[in-house]
């Protein structure tokens, strides 16, 4: 099964959308959510290559980006197959 990763801040509209679109597909994933912990801030931006903006979207460990680009994929019909979905 494919792990998907989500760093997140509890209110930020943008990482409530991503977790809708991927509640949408039924797509299980590990939320990290990380108001106020500088700490937790700091490990989302070393795994994301020195983003530090949320959400930060990681599927099976790798870094894809953020709520755009993963509305992008779904746009470009690429999200179900990086996510091991049935088209």
């Amino acid at each position: 099964m494919t792990k998907v990763e989500i760093y997140t801040w509890q209110t930020c509209p943008f990482c409530i959308r991503a977790k809708a679109l991927l509640e949408s597909k039924g797509v299980p994933y590990q939320e990290h959510s990380i108001d106020g912990d500088q700490s937790a801030r700091a490990e989302m931006s070393k795994r994301a290559n020195g983003r530090t903006t949320v959400p930060q979207i990681f599927v099976d460990n790798e870094g894809i980006g953020g709520c755009d680009e993963l509305y992008t994929l779904e746009q470009n019909d690429q999200l179900n197959t990086l996510l091991g979905l049935q088209h």
